[in-house]
């Protein structure tokens, strides 16, 4: 429809008598309607976990590169910088407040052991209305940088790490997250900067080797476990110093050095067992050892304890049942895993603790696989 003179200065509040203007005979006025095109959606900037993913690198790397951190390859620096320009990066919100989750962290999954320790901590995480969250480090004893920065993104009310120590610099970060830590069993000494929970390791070892030696046993064995585990160490020095204390010579050909595996028992036990003075005892540092030892002397065709005295230590449920009965030291696991947690609860709610370090005490429990040796 064609518009008049008239109409069309009306639309801009004018009209020809306005300013004495005067529309020209020859003047035409055209509409021009312009339609604007609908405009392509800009990408969001990307994640730290789909950069890595473009980029076919760890989100570790991408964080360092990202944080302006060392330890990047040039070429990998530059590849992600490029991504970054390319795409952008978008940071994950933070959540206002940790989640209720207890981080639990074990070096492997295996055995009755950590079925013990997350009974424990399920029992206060239960009482506290929390969640627990179990991840596993495949059988190092310290976690790698994936592992934090997932932590870091999960954002746990606190971190129990079982058999297994974090560097300076994971420590550190976990702190400026405000996120708390604890040590369970721990490899190494654990110090006073961070809360730990353990057992009484050498007096342990100290109760097995005596029970044994007051049964009249001279050659006992010890089977360790990792040389760099504070537990291990303790424990072979309790051996050590109930030996000198009866005045009974040490024979390092009696020490064995495991890892707190059933394969240990029955390869060292094999060995043992073929010296030409073997010994009339062995001392499992943990009962999957003793069930290694069991099914070594098996094999060889010596009866427990007619043959050969075992004493175990940590005293899990199963071993009550095993053929004979075993003789162990009982370590409260779950009473310790329920200690950790509870430090853990009271570090989150920004309470002190009335003691870093709490230590449980170790017992024998006396059952079917020790008796006097064969005059």
């Amino acid at each position: 429809m064609q518009r008049e003179p008239d109409d069309t200065l009306k639309l801009f509040g004018l009209s020809p008598k306005h300013s004495g203007f005067r529309p020209h005979s020859d003047v035409r006025l055209r509409f021009v309607t312009v339609v604007d095109e609908p405009s392509a959606s800009v990408p969001e900037p990307l994640t730290l976990a789909q950069l890595a993913e473009l980029a076919g690198v760890s989100k570790a790397t991408v964080s360092k590169v990202v944080n302006g951190r060392s330890a990047v390859a040039p070429e990998t620096r530059a590849l992600i910088e490029g991504l970054i320009r390319e795409h952008g990066f978008r940071r994950q919100r933070r959540r206002s407040s940790p989640a209720a989750v207890l981080e639990l962290v074990f070096h492997e999954l295996a055995g009755d052991y950590p079925t013990e320790i997350a009974r424990g901590v399920g029992q206060v995480a239960r009482e506290h209305h929390m969640a627990v969250a179990i991840s596993e480090l495949q059988g190092n004893h310290v976690p790698g940088a994936d592992w934090l920065e997932d932590v870091l993104g999960r954002r746990p009310a606190g971190v129990i790490a079982v058999f297994s120590s974090l560097t300076d610099l994971q420590r550190e970060r976990l702190a400026t997250h405000k996120i708390p830590l604890v040590l369970l069993d721990p490899t190494g000494d654990p110090g006073h900067r961070v809360p730990s929970v353990g057992a009484g390791n050498w007096n342990g070892g100290l109760t097995a080797t005596r029970h044994l030696l007051e049964l009249g046993h001279r050659r006992i064995a010890i089977i360790t476990g990792p040389p760099h585990a504070l537990s291990s160490r303790a424990r072979l020095d309790g051996y050590r110093a109930a030996l000198d204390t009866a005045g009974v010579p040490v024979d390092p050909d009696l020490i064995c050095q495991g890892d707190y595996q059933i394969e240990d028992g029955l390869t060292h036990t094999h060995r043992l067992l073929r010296l030409p003075n073997p010994p009339t005892a062995v001392f499992a540092s943990n009962d999957g050892q003793a069930i290694g030892v069991y099914h070594a002397a098996n094999r060889l065709g010596l009866r427990i304890p007619d043959d050969l005295s075992v004493v175990g230590f940590d005293d899990m449920p199963p071993m009550r049942w095993a053929i004979p009965p075993l003789t162990t030291i009982h370590q409260p696991l779950a009473e310790m895993a329920g200690a950790a947690a509870t430090m853990l609860v009271t570090l989150a709610r920004g309470e002190p603790l009335p003691h870093h370090r709490k230590e449980f005490a170790t017992t024998l429990v006396v059952r079917e696989s020790t008796a006097p040796p064969k005059p």
